[in-house]
């Protein structure tokens, strides 16, 4: 099989400009292909993992990646599947998360001299001169045209900023300026993405003429990869510190049976043969499936060692007993306490195992909540500093647990 049939198989393939000439360029390893990652927090989160892990498979084949960082186009944002517009980052911000970025990619993808790029749109968008934007560029651009992407119609009834909408136009100018200064010659990018993709294609083909060949090809369903980084609790980060390992592994190993096999199919690399056998399992099949996906994604952003720290301490806690090590840690401050004791409504909102003081009353009285696996069934239950000398394990839930600690 080849790379791009694999691609197709993993269902990791939305729409093509070119399917012939990209499925050649593909399979050959001719492709320089850049993906964008516009640094608006300070982690990548489980939404960029489709993005990360194509790029991965496809420098295996041969190919060369550009991670495109959005230093200047992360001033502008994107109105993409946004119901109103997004906070303006300071320069000194997006700078940071920049780097922060960058640590995190390099476990994916291997950078250096004749393997992988990471290039900053900052390093052309920042200072253009907007007369010479508007002659240059804005020909080869229709308002018309623009106004019927599905990026821009969403937003049309609420409200659509120009800024916003000069977005289409530096995504466009980023592909152009990647393919004249590093001849990459394809663009991959999410399905709400497509719109702004085939703009930078026109606009090579339009100012370079027929010689100039730039293709686009867009991710499956990479707009529910996107909401695969939020959970109720918050978003799952790719940062340790913000979501830790034990955590990471948690929130594979609870996806829906639905979602389970094809979650494998498209983020691991287990073979194809592999995964079509488990294509076939069902009832309790699938937790070891789910077991599987957070075994596997687990040690791609962590490593082996943390992988097999939090497959432990899962089991642990899972089989009955109380396993405190390498489980996720909550910290209590003096604060917490009133008169050296913490009631366990004020516990389970400090531990962020509930939001508010009535969801942790709901939860006690649905016999949900336990400390030590032992449950506790009084709202008025409290603990003393002193309670918290040895492992004191919170529970809430099936799902929910974490290790509390002065």
């Amino acid at each position: 099989m080849t790379i791009y049939d694999e691609l197709v198989a993993r269902g990791l393939i939305a729409q093509v400009t070119d399917e012939k000439e990209i499925r050649d360029l593909i399979n050959s390893g001719g492709a320089t292909f850049y993906i964008g990652f516009d640094p608006t927090a300070d982690s990548l989160h489980v939404g960029h993992f489709m993005a990360l892990c194509l790029m991965k498979r496809l420098q295996m084949a041969g190919n060369k990646p550009i991670a495109l960082l959005g230093g200047g186009t992360g001033m502008i944002g994107d109105p993409s599947g946004r119901t109103d517009m997004r906070q303006m980052m300071t320069v000194e911000t997006i700078n940071h998360n920049i780097e922060c970025f960058k640590k995190q990619m390099s476990r994916f993808i291997e950078f250096g001299e004749g393997k992988a790029r990471m290039v900053n749109n900052a390093d052309w968008l920042m200072d253009l001169n907007y007369i010479e934007v508007l002659r240059d560029i804005g020909p080869h651009f229709s308002v018309n045209r623009m106004l019927t992407a599905e990026c821009y119609k969403q937003r049309m009834e609420k409200g659509l900023s120009f800024l916003e909408f000069n977005y289409m136009i530096m995504q466009s100018y980023d592909f152009y300026r990647l393919y004249q200064d590093y001849g990459c010659n394809m663009q991959f990018g999410g399905d709400d993405q497509w719109s702004n993709m085939l703009g930078g294609t026109e606009l090579i083909r339009r100012k370079l003429g027929k010689d100039a060949y730039a293709m686009t090809i867009t991710l499956l369903l990479n707009s529910e990869g996107k909401k695969m980084g939020k959970t109720q609790s918050g978003a799952v980060w790719l940062d340790p510190e913000k979501t830790s390992p034990f955590d990471f592994y948690q929130y594979w190993r609870n996806v829906a049976d639905a979602d389970v096999l094809k979650c494998i199919r498209m983020l691991t690399f287990l073979p194809l043969e592999q995964i079509d056998e488990m294509d076939k399992w069902e009832g309790a099949q699938l937790n070891e499936a789910k077991e599987i996906l957070a075994y596997e994604l687990t040690t791609l952003v962590h490593g082996e060692e943390e992988a097999n720290k939090a497959k432990e301490a899962a089991k642990a806690l899972f089989s009955g007993g109380v396993s405190a090590e390498n489980m996720p840690e909550e910290k209590l401050s003096d604060g917490d306490f009133k008169e050296d004791a913490i009631d366990i409504l004020s516990l389970l909102v400090a531990a962020k195992l509930a939001t508010s003081r009535n969801e942790a009353r709901r939860a006690v009285q649905q016999g949900g909540v336990s400390v030590n696996n032992e449950k506790i069934t009084d709202e008025k239950a409290s603990f003393k500093k002193s309670d918290f000398a040895d492992d004191f394990v919170l529970k809430k839930g099936k799902k929910k647990f974490c290790k509390v600690v002065l």
